[in-house]
């Protein structure tokens, strides 16, 4: 079996194990959050072999050829000598400009960095804590327009970088942010094809960017917002988005919840038989499904089934890692 090199120690991988699972079985502290190559939190370089192709999926080019890899879905067939990546040269300082609360736990954060940052609305960047905690947040601005990140972050009762959020971070603040990454951001395209941004939670925070750079381009194809929570105390910007939908006649924005009474605008029921109501013709639309997990697969998985095609279906599922020493839980 292959053989993994860190920091002076050669470890033999398990048949089907992964590099991250490998040096976590043997104790190795390697920062990681999802664990299923989204966040790119568990990001590591290879100084002697080649990384499988598969690891580097989603991946700036620079850093490809530079040898990085995400840990959690490499699985080598050869030997590898790896190291962590050399964060300075991942990282850009950004000053904390604006923070308010859009709910009761969701936390409104924006972001100037330092340096430039070629990032789309709609992508995530990852906050870097200074003891090396790291979480990826998706983009709801433009940062092109906006000059800012805005990043929609949910307090959790256990979670390690919210309550920093929330708690200790204030305005002026320098923190440090590695990324972009995802490819959920606007795609011009022609013709145009209706779009479908679907989403549950903070899931919100990159449909938001990816309508406003749809609309600032010109989209008049039907546009269909769709926002899930559990109950109405988890919907967030609701009147900036009814004024969207108020002013541009291909604009629908609807929530949707599993039970209480329906009013306008307000649907009750399954978040995916709400959608699937709405979206005829799925082969034609191209749609951005962000997240909870179960909600954002299933749904991809009933869109595809019901004709729409794989390569017209972006999704960020915001995954949530085992319990574990060393492991994060994302969009925390």
């Amino acid at each position: 079996m292959p053989e993994i090199t860190y920091n002076g120690r050669a470890y033999p991988l398990a048949p089907g194990e992964s590099v991250l699972a490998c040096l976590m079985r043997h104790g190795a502290a390697i920062p990681s959050s999802c664990q299923a190559g989204a966040c790119q939190s568990c990001l590591m370089r290879a100084i002697e072999g080649k990384p499988p192709e598969k690891a580097q999926v989603g991946l700036k080019e620079s850093l490809r050829r530079q040898g990085y890899f995400l840990a959690c879905i490499a699985r080598p067939e050869t030997d590898l000598a790896i190291a962590l990546p050399d964060e300075a040269a991942l990282q850009v300082p950004a000053v904390v400009a604006d923070r308010a609360m859009l709910s009761a736990d969701v936390l409104r954060l924006r972001l100037r960095a330092e340096a430039p940052l070629a990032c789309a609305g709609g992508q995530f960047v990852s906050i870097v804590r200074p003891d090396g905690l790291i979480r990826p947040y998706s983009v709801a601005s433009l940062p092109d327009v906006d000059g800012y990140l805005e990043l929609h972050v949910r307090r959790t009762p256990n979670g390690q970088m919210s309550n920093w959020l929330f708690d200790e971070v204030r305005v002026g603040d320098r923190v440090q942010i590695r990324g972009p990454g995802g490819d959920c951001f606007y795609l011009t395209e022609s013709p145009q094809p209706p779009l479908l941004l679907a989403g549950t939670g903070t899931g919100l925070a990159p449909l938001v960017a990816i309508l406003r750079d749809a609309l600032r381009h010109g989209h008049r194809a039907p546009i269909l917002l769709v926002h899930g929570a559990l109950n109405l105390d988890g919907f967030y910007l609701v009147e900036m988005l009814q004024d969207l939908a108020a002013v541009h006649e291909n604009v629908t924005y609807l929530r949707c919840m599993p039970d209480g009474l329906p009013g306008e605008g307000l649907e009750i029921g399954a978040f995916e038989e709400i959608v699937l109501r709405r979206v005829t013709n799925p082969a034609d639309w191209r749609m951005y499904l962000c997240g909870h997990p179960d909600l954002v697969f299933g749904l991809r998985r009933r869109l595809f089934l019901a004709g729409a095609s794989l390569k017209r279906i972006h999704s960020d599922a915001f995954l949530s890692a085992p319990q574990a020493p060393a492991t994060v839980k994302s969009n925390e």
